[in-house]
């Protein structure tokens, strides 16, 4: 005999309120640490300060996450997937190569001028980790080549782009960025990361070979 469902449509159940809750303590986890790193450096950031920045109990946090490594790698994994979602949209919304690139980038100075303590995860405090986080990070920058390079493979089949080594060449343009992003994290240089992108911009298309557009269409 079935048994009948007595589920309300757009009632969350005893289960799924307890998942959802469990998912917002996470986030919220989550968003404390990325601050606890970002003022206090990983190596002296502690278990307890996270769970005092969070509101959580000791118990509730290594519930969710074992240690500082795991907490930082699922942070890192966090922030990943916002820059490769947001730079795959903007890569998908523009018409052509030269403006892929001009709206990647733009998407990635916006990101890190607009979330600094993100920037400082990724390019300063992910250095001072360990080796399974030198590895996450080799991961994460993997990714975000592979994305580019295929940008310019398919820019490259339709003759828009000279013969390069697309993953070569994207690894060259992630390397730029993180260069610039770094010196202004540690210098305060220029005072907006986003003043860099024109100049930025400039040095990047001469690299891959895009033309300079017409000065009414920049």
């Amino acid at each position: 005999m079935r048994q009948q469902d007595n589920t309300v449509p757009g009632v969350a159940t005893p289960t799924g309120t307890a998942q959802l809750r469990a998912r917002e303590r996470r986030e919220r986890i989550l968003d404390a640490a990325l601050q606890v790193f970002t003022r206090r450096g990983y190596r002296d950031a502690t278990m307890d300060d996270v769970a005092t920045a969070a509101r959580t109990s000791k118990g509730g946090l290594y519930f969710h996450f074992p240690g500082k490594e795991a907490l930082f790698l699922a942070l890192l994994d966090r922030s990943a997937e916002l820059l490769l979602r947001r730079t795959n949209e903007a890569l998908a919304a523009a018409p052509d190569p030269a403006r892929k690139l001009d709206a990647a980038l733009d998407v990635i100075l916006r990101l890190f001028s607009e979330h600094r303590a993100l920037a400082r995860l990724f390019l300063v405090e992910a250095l001072a980790a360990g080796p399974g986080i030198h590895h996450a990070l080799v991961e994460i920058r993997h990714r975000f080549a592979t994305l580019i390079a295929s940008e310019l493979e398919r820019a490259q089949r339709h003759g828009a782009l000279p013969p390069l080594n697309p993953h070569l060449a994207a690894l060259a343009c992630f390397g730029a960025v993180y260069e610039v992003v770094t010196q202004w994290l540690l210098s305060g240089q220029p005072p907006e990361l986003t003043q860099a992108a024109p100049e930025l911009r400039r040095l990047l298309r001469r690299m891959l070979g895009i033309p300079e557009p017409p000065d009414g269409e920049r």
